[in-house]
């Protein structure tokens, strides 16, 4: 299965009510440049996993990437201001799974590591069947009670990584340059159509307000 198609997959909804001034207010703030921005919530090294993973996801190609919205900072906020405390919790202990089996698959810290050691990871965790899929799910859904303790771990570790997709395409999509560049985008819009074919569409995309 085609790693992209998994992780469509493996989409989870965020679930969250939150104002939508202040989610807007998060996104205009997230302007620090990646390399110089300093985490709130992330560690160093979480920061770097997280900057690796959402570039993977969305790279950059003929339209921005995640990189080029400041994706990981939009999530670190998110993390800082919005999540409940389990959440955040759940998010460390996934991450720093995630950065054990690194260190075990390549013999190296995460911090140190380049896009194609995390694309390799990746794969071994996404490039699954639709059997293998569905079990994941089942397990973000059971009781952590109900599960053994390597299934625990196994949850944990797509429950981070899921996260970081799900956020990714969140502060992708509701950034200012994607809505304004990307998607179709006007200002002022004028009548409304309830059915229009998507030939008809503006570069068959869809439209940012």
């Amino acid at each position: 299965m085609n790693r992209r198609t998994a992780l469509k997959n493996l989409t989870m909804s965020l679930g969250y009510t939150v104002a939508a001034p202040t989610i807007f207010n998060m996104l205009s703030a997230c302007t620090a440049e990646a390399d110089t921005w300093s985490p709130l919530f992330l560690s160093s090294e979480e920061k770097h996993m997280v900057t690796q993973l959402v570039d993977i996801i969305l790279p950059a190609s003929d339209t921005p990437g995640a990189l080029d919205v400041n994706v990981p900072q939009f999530l670190d906020m998110m993390y800082q201001d919005i999540e409940i405390k389990e959440n955040q919790d759940q998010f460390k202990k996934g991450a720093s799974i995630f950065s054990k089996k690194f260190k075990t698959q390549f013999g190296s810290e995460v911090a140190k590591g380049d896009k194609e050691q995390f694309e390799t990871l990746l794969a071994s965790y996404f490039d699954i069947s639709d059997e293998e899929t569905a079990t994941v799910f089942k397990e973000q859904r059971l009781p952590i009670e109900k599960l053994t303790n390597p299934k625990i771990e196994n949850r944990a570790l797509y429950k981070f990584l899921i996260s970081v997709r799900t956020y990714t395409l969140f502060g992708y999509f509701t950034s200012e340059k994607v809505g304004e560049t990307v998607l179709n985008y006007d200002p002022v819009p004028g009548v409304h159509i309830s059915c229009m074919p998507l030939e008809d569409v503006l570069n068959g995309r869809a439209w940012s307000l």
